[in-house]
């Protein structure tokens, strides 16, 4: 099952002409709508004349995390506050914390992306989800939460916490699939094991992300389990979990490029590089209303595959091995 197929099994001239399309209306808005921009554009010479398509995307400026915390809260809207509806922030353990807002039609974009997502981790309307995710600021939750809402599951907001009564809640409600950080998911294993519960459970699917992890984790994860682990992608700053997700094959995770536009560059040089390479994964939002980053630099180090998938669908895949944070935390 794929949830969009419209979009998600695009031709690569089809994507490339949306993408085009939608890069030329969000530079022209950032440029008059966002003061941070505009001095950027100005100072590299650049109006919004000058991006005529997706191809000369590379002429934009970067955006990075410090320039989030310059600009701290609010400083990076391109609407005004009275139409934001929804805050969320980073932890700020390596600073300020970082902002990002979101319209009423951002947080339905969010939707979108998170129903693709689960879909392509083997999720259906027919399922009953635990949202083991923390739930406030964070975005891990309440993404999931609307995500999974959206696509028509019953939804059960757990967080995290109480570890034997999510167990519980799991029985009682007959959960089919879990949401939550791979190293909580082997917590609950084992709480499980020490219940004696496995054979009660329901349980099937594990959407996982939020941190690192491994094959070998993801291994562990089914073995103890007895179920199918799936990795998903997010970051705060571009949208939260929904970016892009592990299919079946299980061969990277797509990105939901129609809304966010994947660069791959030398963290040295700043330059493209080619397919396949490992390089700094980069961001363009190129729907985004409430605070739209162009060209945001992820500091996810990973490689890029834009051949067809053989789950069907034709959206760009990050390697799913190879997406590990960079040592820096000043970019």
């Amino acid at each position: 099952m794929i949830w969009n197929e419209a979009r998600e099994c695009m031709s690569r001239d089809e994507m490339t002409a949306m993408q085009s399309k939608r890069l030329v209306k969000q530079v022209n808005n950032v440029y008059h709508n966002v003061e941070f921009y505009r001095k950027k554009m100005q100072a590299l010479g650049l109006e919004p004349g000058d991006i005529k398509g997706i191809e000369d995307i590379d002429k934009l400026p970067y955006t990075t995390k410090t320039d989030l915390r310059d600009n701290y809260p609010f400083g990076l809207l391109a609407v005004p506050q009275s139409q934001i509806v929804r805050v969320h922030a980073s932890s700020g353990t390596t600073g300020k914390a970082t902002v990002v807002a979101y319209t009423r039609k951002d947080i339905e974009l969010w939707q979108e992306c998170v129903a693709r997502d689960l879909v392509m981790c083997g999720v259906t309307p027919k399922d009953k989800i635990q949202i083991a995710y923390g739930y406030g600021l964070f975005t891990g939750g309440l993404g999931l939460h609307y995500g999974a809402e959206n696509l028509g599951c019953t939804t059960i907001p757990m967080s995290t916490g109480n570890t034997k009564r999510l167990v519980t809640m799991m029985e009682d409600f007959g959960a089919t699939a879990i949401a939550c950080t791979p190293s909580y998911l082997l917590h609950i294993a084992e709480v499980i094991e020490e219940m004696g519960v496995r054979d009660k459970l329901q349980i099937k699917t594990a959407i996982c992300g939020a941190e690192p992890w491994t094959e070998k984790m993801r291994k562990q994860i089914e073995e103890k389990l007895n179920i199918s682990a799936f990795d998903i992608y997010g970051l705060s700053e571009i949208c939260g979990p929904g970016v892009a997700a592990d299919c079946p094959v299980h061969n990277g995770m797509h990105i939901q490029e129609d809304h966010f536009y994947p660069e791959i560059i030398s963290a040295d040089t700043l330059k493209p590089i080619p397919d396949g390479e490992v390089g700094e994964l980069v961001f363009t939002t190129l729907t985004k209303e409430g605070m739209p980053l162009l060209r945001y630099r992820t500091k996810d180090l990973t490689s890029i595959d834009r051949t067809p998938c053989a789950c069907g669908r034709t959206t760009p895949r990050v390697s799913v091995s190879l997406v590990i944070t960079c040592l820096s935390s000043d970019l």
